[in-house]
């Protein structure tokens, strides 16, 4: 079922995609098609050249990113480095001294009353870009209702950062995939590396179709690596992610947080249950698996993971490939839960009571 589904996507969707599905654990599917580099311009000239995609496979994760901010700052938070209700004004003073009512919790919920985005390309590069995004305007008071804000990851990225003690990027390995042993899951991936990576947009600003630096334009203005996005990696790496948040923390986090995270948070305004990071039941997303955790990527990418039925799901595609808006990366996403579901023993039962 994968195989028809992914091999029917390509290169309509995107010209590779991999997918893979554990049931309680054990991993039941995995599977890889297209190319790596299909075209060499927006105008889908074919690249001369073009590897095959492998389960090896690296994408970039776009704003699958958040998860492992998230998990990074429940991690500080554990550590008592910050605590989820305080105040961001207790890290970024000279930003949110006037916004006091802001918390860490706001932000981790598209809560804090923030915009989607700012561009900042056009400031200077390093602080310059930086006061750009932490002095972004609020738009409506705190708390008031969810408006999805990579603004406010960004800030987030950078509220961990100070409570850390370290850059956004040595958090993440520390805290997260050095533990998990993601070895193949960074920010800023090497030239080693490049051969498997997956090609996204074409842009002529950056001389043809970006391939090895982060497509988002913001992250790639504040050098790469950034709260919302910036994250490269695998699906076997990105599905033991999410097999850590369907157990429970598995060493990284203890369960209690694991709890607090995919814990309904009672969010008015959005189209889904949002948790801490996560989104619940997404209808972009979560297809016949309506209790499911999870996020996608604007590049194409998503996690997926239902404890309640021990199912932990993983799309990674590059559907900005030449040129971003092609049709189809949401049915294909709900397509993959669907097929994912049937994976169960005796298909889709009812979710089991989680603790």
């Amino acid at each position: 079922m994968l195989d028809d589904l992914l091999g029917a996507a390509v290169p309509g969707v995107a010209s590779a995609a991999v997918a893979m599905v554990a049931v309680d654990g054990v991993t039941v599917a995995a599977v890889a098609a297209g190319e790596l580099v299909r075209y060499t311009d927006a105008a889908e000239t074919l690249a001369p050249e073009r590897p095959a995609a492998g389960l090896d496979t690296v994408f970039d994760l776009a704003s699958v990113t958040k998860l492992f901010t998230t998990v990074v700052v429940l991690s500080l938070a554990e550590d008592r480095r910050l605590g989820l209700d305080d105040p961001v004004a207790t890290w970024l003073p000279a930003h949110y001294a006037d916004r006091p009512a802001v918390t860490v919790r706001h932000l981790l919920t598209h809560t804090a009353g923030l915009p989607p985005g700012r561009r900042v390309g056009t400031a200077p590069p390093g602080r310059a870009r930086w006061d750009l995004i932490l002095s972004t305007p609020s738009s409506t008071p705190a708390g008031i209702a969810y408006t999805y804000s990579d603004v406010g990851m960004i800030t987030l990225g950078r509220v961990a950062e100070i409570a850390g003690g370290a850059p956004l990027d040595v958090l993440v390995r520390d805290r997260v995939t050095g533990p998990l042993g993601l070895a193949d899951t960074m920010y800023r991936p090497g030239p080693g590396l490049l051969p498997r990576i997956a090609a996204t947009e074409y842009k002529a600003g950056r001389g043809g179709c970006v391939r090895g630096e982060v497509h988002d334009e913001t992250a790639y203005a504040l050098g790469g690596v950034a709260g919302h996005a910036g994250l490269f990696g695998t699906a076997a790496d990105l599905l033991r992610f999410g097999e850590m948040l369907r157990t429970g923390g598995a060493g990284v986090l203890p369960a209690r947080a694991v709890a607090e995270m995919m814990r309904d948070q009672g969010v008015i305004g959005a189209e889904f249950r949002q948790g801490l990071g996560v989104r619940i039941g997404d209808p972009a997303l979560s297809g016949p698996l309506p209790d499911a955790r999870g996020h996608t990527g604007f590049t194409g990418t998503s996690l997926l993971v239902d404890p309640g039925r021990g199912l932990t799901v993983v799309l990674l595609t590059n559907n900005v490939h030449p040129y971003r808006g092609r049709a189809g990366i949401r049915d294909l996403r709900n397509a993959v839960a669907a097929a994912a579901g049937d994976r169960l023993p005796g298909g889709l039962p009812p979710p089991r009571a989680v603790s």
